[in-house]
């Protein structure tokens, strides 16, 4: 089984956001104006011809290959001339080659083979899949309307019809555990994704979720729970060969505006929490394998992953300097050594342990 690139090179991505478009009910978890910083979608020509000026303004060509997405609402539930309008404006940066494939979001009961035919001859690449969970009572109590076999049979169908297939999982769903969100990440693996968005509930004002929390009948994740949860499924995933290309939400300015996210573990730099929690591991653990107290270490480390090595306001470094008692840590970053490897030198000995080498467990 191939072994996922702990930080893939994905494709550019430029996000154009449906509020709502398509969707059949409102899920008990979703405000998309705080979620996307929009209320409503308006999208034409102009709107898309904007996107793509300000991608080129912003960011220099490089190797990856260039995606429009259709992100925030169910893309195959709106009527059929609603679906080829909006492909039909991204066809002239297809053609030109600026565009190298679409990608859209909908939900696994929105899948049939007709609106799969439709998508792939537009340009449609990417199917990213809204599971959330892949638990049964977890969907009924989330009041999601489909089932864990709706979403095996939308991903068979992709197969077959040869797209890349995302699915998005959320922890902390009313009715989730620890086991059965274990039970949701196995269930992925079984299913071999290409790729996994994940993220945590937050108890967003004015939804179902909110209400239920006022009541007492909703309790969302602590932060460190949520941590805890996505390291797990993080690095099963990644042992699994199955990239992971986002945690946590894409923090807007309304999420960060006062009273919009009600409760939950919400944090602008969720993922880096996740990974700093993996590297005090890794680095917990090639220190027990020495003697190290007194004596000064030195951890080689790419540069890029320095910052989570420390972790938050150099959390990381007090927690391994109270426990291994250490002369000092110092850290080589060095620009040729590979993202997600950590070797401890000390004295003569050099020990050495990719992320992958971890035994994920839920503590």
């Amino acid at each position: 089984m191939k072994r996922a690139d702990p930080f893939p090179a994905t494709p550019r991505i430029l996000p154009i956001f449906l509020p709502y478009l398509g969707c059949r009910q409102r899920c008990i978890f979703c405000n998309e104006k705080i979620a996307t910083g929009l209320s409503t979608a308006e999208i034409s020509e102009e709107t898309v011809q904007k996107t793509m000026v300000l991608y080129f303004a912003h960011f220099k060509p490089d190797d990856r290959p260039v995606q429009i997405a259709f992100y925030g609402g169910t893309f195959t539930g709106m009527a059929e001339e609603k679906q080829l309008r909006l492909l039909q404006m991204v066809r002239p940066f297809l053609r030109n080659g600026q565009v190298d494939g679409i990608r859209i979001s909908t939900r696994p009961d929105e899948i049939d083979e007709n609106r799969l035919d439709l998508l792939r001859s537009h340009g449609v690449k990417t199917v990213e899949i809204g599971a959330q969970s892949l638990v049964e009572e977890v969907l009924h109590r989330s009041r999601r309307g489909h089932t864990v076999e709706d979403v095996f049979s939308a991903v068979e169908r992709l197969r077959r019809k040869g797209f890349e297939v995302g699915l998005h999982l959320m922890a902390g769903l009313p009715g989730d555990t620890p086991q059965s969100f274990v039970s949701t990440i196995e269930r992925t693996i079984a299913l071999q994704p290409d790729t996994v968005r994940l993220h945590p509930t937050l108890v967003f004002r004015d939804t179902v979720l909110e209400s239920l929390y006022a009541e007492g009948r909703y309790s969302p994740l602590s932060l460190s729970e949520a941590v805890q949860l996505s390291r797990y499924a993080l690095l099963r995933l990644e042992k699994a060969g199955i990239p992971v290309i986002r945690i946590g939400l894409q923090t807007t300015p309304e999420m960060e505006a006062p009273g919009n996210v009600v409760a939950g573990p919400f944090h602008p730099a969720f993922r880096s929490l996740v990974d700093a929690a993996i590297f005090r591991e890794m680095a917990s653990a090639l220190l027990s394998a020495i003697s190290p107290e007194g004596r000064t270490v030195t951890f080689l480390i790419s540069p890029r992953d320095l910052s989570d090595f420390r972790g938050q306001k150099n959390e990381n470094l007090d927690f391994l300097t109270e426990r291994f008692r250490p002369e000092a840590i110092r850290l080589d970053g060095r620009p040729d050594y590979p993202r997600g490897w950590l070797t401890l030198q000390n004295g003569g000995r050099t020990v050495s342990m990719h992320r992958t080498g971890l035994h994920p467990v839920l503590s």
